[in-house]
């Protein structure tokens, strides 16, 4: 998980792969951090990703760093309102505090119930692990 987090944030710009109906949605995410040893990702509970999320929670992300690996992370995502883990995302990354706030009722939180990455390059042997180590 530490991998996945550390190659997340280095990319600063990440995308996250949804599915609408049978038609495949891709958008930028930045918020990566961790709570409680699981990896999670905010967004707004307004938007279609959210919706998505909902309706099917299998996403996978994918990242480039400056050193030219690419990672994939593919699993399932979850909702987590808990007051405590909105403030840790608060921290976490203090960027969100610009659009969101702990009682704004869009703020949302998700985390990985469960993935897979994959950290790929064309100059090294791919690296393929479970999320959380079981």
């Amino acid at each position: 998980m530490n991998r996945v987090l550390e190659f997340l944030q280095e990319c600063g710009v990440f995308y996250i792969a949804t599915v609408e109906g049978d038609q495949p949605r891709v958008r930028p995410f930045g918020a990566v951090f961790e709570y409680e040893g699981k990896v999670y990702l905010t967004t707004n509970n307004t938007k279609k990703c959210y919706k998505q999320i909902l309706q099917n929670p299998k996403v996978e992300i994918s990242g480039m760093n400056k050193g030219g690996q690419w990672i994939r992370v593919s699993g399932e995502l979850t909702v987590d309102d808990r007051r405590e883990v909105k403030e840790a995302a608060l921290e976490a990354v203090p960027s969100l505090k610009s659009l969101y706030s702990l009682d704004d009722g869009i703020f949302a939180v998700l985390y990985f119930t469960e993935g897979t990455a994959v950290i790929s390059s064309f100059t090294a042997a791919t690296e393929t692990f479970s999320l959380y180590n079981k």
